[in-house]
């Protein structure tokens, strides 16, 4: 009886799953396969339709280009800059022994701030100050966003480093600084990896605040929401297409990497 309702539970929470990813996975997969439609009109193509017609065009989208280029310039500066300021909040939660939960609070509480209203405050603000929109004003509404998440992945690597190390590190006569980058920092470092990539896929993705900060060169979600509102070519569709499979293939090989990391360390424990 037993065996029969832990069966059944597994069936059930593989379903669950699966259904669940289906929901996640669908629609961007589905925007991949009509990339390869070359039908102006957006659909499903059959087998013998699939064709590379789009991703051809895409050189000579200047527009769509420039708006890549200048997005993958601001993702790289705020991941750069979220990463590190993630660290520094992270280093200052460890080391306090009080008043904890409300500095997490603090940093965390960009988070539940909507969008629009992030973008729109901080449109005001530099407009106030006599700051035009530009990169710089939309790099500071990505890492206003982006930071908090950066700050939780690189707190939960903080797990690894135990307190017992630094302080037989110290008693051995070992710095702060040595203690940060021989013991800290190699622990923490694929907290830093995946919060530096998280940081950079949620400035690349964002929107809202870049639609109230941006300047005269759009980010490439401004760009491509305003391509769609005005009906243009299916080259939008295979913009989309290569930036999926390009972000699938970085993480794919991300992972493995970690994988392969992991298995090397199991490996020298054992025959250690």
């Amino acid at each position: 009886m037993m065996l029969r309702e832990g069966l059944a539970n597994r069936i059930l929470l593989w379903a669950v799953t699966i259904a669940g990813l289906l929901v996640i996975y669908a629609p961007p997969l589905y925007l991949l396969a009509i990339s390869f439609n070359p039908a102006l009109q957006p659909g499903l193509p059959s087998l013998s339709q699939l064709s590379l017609k789009w991703y051809a065009s895409l050189p000579q989208e200047t527009a769509l280009i420039g708006a890549l280029e200048q997005s993958l310039i601001i993702a790289t500066v705020t991941a750069v800059l979220a990463t590190l300021m993630s660290l520094l909040a992270a280093l200052a939660y460890f080391e306090l022994r009080s008043r904890r939960t409300a500095w997490f609070l603090t940093v965390i509480l960009p988070m539940f701030v909507p969008g629009v209203i992030q973008g729109l405050a901080l449109s005001a603000v530099f407009a106030r100050a006599g700051v035009k929109a530009s990169m710089l004003t939309v790099i500071a509404g990505h890492l206003l966003w982006a930071m908090p998440f950066a700050f939780i992945v690189i707190l939960t690597s903080f797990a690894a480093v135990r307190r017992s190390y630094l302080v037989a590190a110290a008693d051995l006569g070992a710095d702060w600084w040595h203690r940060f980058f021989d013991i800290i920092f190699p622990l923490i470092r694929p907290g830093l990896i995946s919060a530096f990539i998280f940081s950079f896929l949620l400035s690349l993705n964002e929107f809202t605040r870049a639609f109230y900060l941006a300047g005269r060169q759009n980010t490439l979600p401004v760009v491509l929401f305003g391509k769609m509102n005005s009906g243009a070519s299916p080259v939008i569709y295979a913009m989309s297409g290569a930036i999926f499979l390009i972000s699938v293939l970085c993480v794919a090989l991300i992972a493995l990497r970690f994988l392969w990391q992991a298995r090397i360390e199991d490996s020298a424990q054992r025959s250690g």
